[in-house]
């Protein structure tokens, strides 16, 4: 799904997200929601730094942040990554997390295709399942 378009179903999907901007790890802008594309600049940039602050805390080997919330009192900001694509949004006061973090992977994992990325859950899905012969899959 194009980018743009992904992000536009995503907001008619999800009342609680008011913004949302997709982009590449490296920060280059897929999509975004605001009116001025600009806007979107703060947002993509602040998500960057909260992964890359997120990714330096220990949290075991082989694991990889891939979701993460910050709640303030006017409302939240929720960064989604699969792969190279990531999703950053923000929300109203008080919104229901694993509403918004459902929408945004489910949101995230559609951008794979227009963006030439191959997801973490799409490479998963190809590989045959444990205990499954060949003929079976």
């Amino acid at each position: 799904m194009e980018p743009a378009a992904a992000l536009a179903d995503l907001i008619e999907i999800s009342s609680q997200i008011e913004n949302a901007a997709a982009f590449r790890s490296d920060g280059s802008r897929l999509a975004s929601t605001f009116d001025d594309d600009a806007l979107a600049e703060p947002l993509i940039g602040g998500a960057r730094e909260l992964l890359d602050l997120a990714a330096a805390a220990p949290v075991g080997s082989g694991r990889t942040l891939t979701q993460l919330e910050v709640a303030l009192r006017e409302g939240s900001v929720f960064v989604v990554r699969d792969g190279e694509v990531v999703i950053a949004a923000t929300t109203s006061a008080s919104p229901t997390a694993g509403l918004v973090l459902y929408d945004l992977r489910t949101c995230v994992r559609s951008l794979a295709p227009a963006t030439g990325e191959d997801t973490a859950e799409a490479s998963a899905a190809r590989r045959p399942r444990r205990g499954k012969k060949a003929a079976d899959a």
